[in-house]
């Protein structure tokens, strides 16, 4: 065998196999010819730390929980089938748990600006004593939501003897002395007698206070607004659990989770003269692990990594990640494309994943020369790029996410379907999936040839001869504009994506 062969079957041998993804479930789902409601569309997903509980919110200002059902008589499965050296195959399983108003209709005043109840971003915080912590904006108000059990109670027996009652008198017992006293002017009585009546004086009865049912009740803790004259985009809540960021188009302002009516501008990109302006943020996240430190991205395509150690306006930047337009390449639209819609930190913090129109760029906060791993989505669609101007698709804001190993990525695309890359050294895995309960139904493996150090997919979408002005990708699909998954997320410990399509919540599994 030569060389390069050699290497090319270390590179496969080490590379995982690519996965095989099944349907869980739906909530939600559409019959045919049924008309969606604006405000049921999904707008934000997230699932906790542990995986155990999943958040949506919606365009009409709800948020809908969902608790983990497969793992409570998961323990005791679990080692009697380690005692049969049996494998273990779960299901994951989630349920409807509660849901709240989040955020209602604004209107301000002093702009003439109606505010309108669409969650934007969910983020959760830690728990504790049972209760669930999370956080959710719309464009201009964030919320500080407590979820907990709370046992309703109810005064459900008087204890009255019934025997012994007369109407709405006084209870009557024949064991009461009735005798005549002697008494004086004042209520004195001449004879001292304390002796106890005949057969005891009546028990004491009280009404007795029972515990029927366990109810979830949602409250708001704490409100964080006025902050923003632009529409929030992201929230991040920190590792250290006290505070969080928030984000609009030119100002990221840090909270704490107490102090609902301050926080400190630590990022202000607005220029002095408005007409400078160049680019906005579009997404901003938290270290998973180091407190200090956050990133943010650009409309201009490019990632700042900023350390608030080094100054409480963090005007310069620790890193830049940015990759170059070959010369020659520049049209009207590459600025538009180039624009990051999503980031997210892999979990060990090594790593960032970042969206724009057309790929998915994996990124290595030690090597700011260039993405680590290009992973192409809609090279299909580059040469409709005026059609969708036009639609105003090329605006549409997709999201991104990591497995919870950082072995695969995930994002949307058109028709209801999303895509998911290894990213591991090696790895041709590029599978397109749709969210529907046949989630193959439109999908065929592609490969492509592995190229920089976490080999870059960079053909992962290939070209159909003859298709490109039909908008066509890679397994002959035509791409649906009106129907676009913008919304997923990756459980933190199992392969496990939950994606919204308009209403509908899927979740699949593999």
């Amino acid at each position: 065998m030569s060389n390069g062969g050699a290497k090319a079957a270390v590179a496969s041998v080490g590379a995982p196999q690519p996965l095989d993804w099944k349907f869980s479930q739906v909530f939600g789902e559409r019959t045919a010819g049924e008309e969606v409601q604006e405000v049921d569309i999904i707008s934000a997903i997230e699932f906790d730390r542990t995986g155990d509980h999943l958040a949506t919110g919606d365009r009409g200002g709800r948020v809908v929980l969902f608790e983990r059902t497969d793992t409570r008589d998961y323990a005791g499965r679990r080692r009697d089938l380690e005692k049969m050296n049996y494998p273990m195959n779960r299901h994951p399983e989630f349920r409807y748990k509660t849901e709240f108003q989040s955020h209602e209709p604004e209107f301000d005043y002093l702009k003439s600006l109606e505010i309108e109840e669409k969650i934007n971003k969910i983020r959760w915080c830690q728990s504790a004593n049972g209760a669930l912590f999370l956080l959710s904006t719309n464009d201009k108000t964030i919320k500080f939501w407590k979820v907990q059990e709370k046992k309703v109670k109810k005064v459900c027996d008087m204890n009255v003897d019934s025997s012994k009652a007369m109407g709405n008198g006084p209870i009557v017992d024949s064991s009461i002395s009735t005798s005549s006293k002697q008494f004086i002017e004042n209520g004195g009585c001449i004879r001292n007698d304390f002796s106890f009546p005949t057969g005891g004086f009546p028990s004491l009865r009280l009404p007795v206070v029972t515990s029927l049912e366990t109810n979830l009740m949602a409250r708001c803790r704490r409100i964080y607004a006025h902050a923003h004259d632009y529409h929030i985009n992201s929230i991040s809540s920190n590792s250290d659990g006290e505070t969080f960021i928030s984000a609009d188009d030119l100002r990221i302002n840090l909270w704490n989770m107490e102090i609902s009516d301050q926080s400190f501008n630590i990022v202000d990109v607005k220029p002095a003269n408005m007409e400078d302006l160049t680019e906005v943020i579009t997404s901003a996240e938290f270290h998973p692990k180091h407190c200090n430190m956050l990133a943010y991205s650009s409309s201009k395509g490019s990632i700042r990594l900023i350390d608030m150690r080094q100054s409480a306006l963090c005007d310069t930047h620790s890193k830049l990640f940015e990759e170059q337009d070959a010369p020659g390449t520049m049209s009207f639209f590459t600025e538009i494309i180039a624009s990051i819609s999503d980031i997210k930190f892999a979990k060990d913090g090594r790593h960032i994943l970042s969206r724009d129109y057309m790929n998915l760029k994996l990124w290595d906060i030690n090597m700011d020369s260039g993405p680590v791993a290009t992973f192409q989505v809609h090279e299909h669609l580059r040469p409709k790029l005026c059609d969708l101007y036009e639609n105003d698709s090329i605006f549409d804001k997709f999201e991104c996410c990591l497995s919870g190993d950082g072995l695969r990525v995930a994002t949307g695309s058109y028709s209801n379907l999303f895509r998911v890359f290894g990213c591991s050294e090696g790895s041709t895995e590029a599978t397109t999936l749709e969210a529907s309960k046949n989630p193959t139904r439109r999908q065929g493996q592609t490969s492509s040839r592995p190229c920089r150090s976490l080999g870059s997919l960079s053909g992962v979408v290939r070209r159909v001869k003859g298709a490109d002005n039909l908008g066509v990708d890679a397994n002959g699909n035509t791409s649906d504009f009106t129907t676009k998954l913008l919304h997923l997320a990756w459980h933190p410990t199992e392969n496990s994506i939950a994606c919204a399509a308009s209403n509908s919540l899927y979740m699949y599994y593999a």
